[in-house]
C-alpha cells in the first residue's frame, strides 16, 4: 500500500541515513494511519477499510459503535463513532475508522497500535486506558466497539 505522509518519509529517510552510515536497518511498513481535520470534525483510520478487506479475500465483521468523547455530564461531550473490521473467526483486527470531536483523530492511535501488534478485538477489550471524565466516558468508544465486534463474532460462531 502506498501511503504518502510525512511520518512515513521521515521513517525512512532515517533508514537510508543508517544504511548510508555504514548501519544497518530496514523499514517495517505501514498500516495507513491517517488522521485529518475538517472544520471541527476529526477523523481517522488506519488498516483496511471493508472494500480493501474484500479485496484481500478476507471474511470479517463490521461494527459501528456510537460513543461520546467523554463522560456524557461533563461539559463539551460530544458524539463519537467508531467503526472496527475484525477478521472471522479469528477475530484478528484488519481495520477502524473513527469520527467525532474533539478526542477523536488521536484514539485512532490506540487502534493502530492494537492492529500492528495483531490483537485480536477480544484482547482489545482488556486494554487499560486512561480515564478521566474530561478525557472518556468510563467505556472508552474503543472500548465499546471492540466489545461490539467480539459480540458480533460470537452470533456468527453459534
Amino acid at each position: 500500500m502506498h501511503v504518502p505522509l510525512g511520518t512515513h518519509a521521515n521513517k525512512q529517510g532515517r533508514v537510508a541515513g543508517i544504511n548510508i552510515g555504514g548501519g544497518y536497518a530496514t523499514f517495517a511498513g505501514v498500516i495507513g494511519t491517517a488522521v485529518t481535520k475538517v472544520c471541527d470534525l476529526e477523523v481517522g483510520r488506519t488498516g483496511l477499510r471493508e472494500r480493501e478487506a474484500t479485496a484481500a479475500g478476507f471474511e470479517f465483521v463490521s461494527v459501528i459503535a456510537e460513543s461520546t468523547s467523554r463522560a456524557g455530564y461533563y461539559p463539551g461531550a460530544r458524539p463519537m463513532t467508531v467503526k472496527l473490521i475484525a477478521e472471522r473467526p479469528s477475530g484478528r483486527l484488519l481495520g477502524a475508522q473513527i469520527v467525532g470531536w474533539s478526542e477523536a483523530a488521536k484514539r485512532i492511535d490506540t487502534l493502530a497500535v492494537a492492529l500492528w501488534n495483531g490483537m485480536t478485538v477480544d484482547d482489545m477489550t482488556s486494554l487499560d486506558l486512561g480515564y478521566a471524565p474530561p478525557y472518556a466516558p468510563v467505556w472508552d468508544p474503543v472500548l465499546i466497539a471492540a466489545r461490539k465486534a467480539v459480540d458480533a463474532l460470537a452470533a456468527l460462531a453459534r
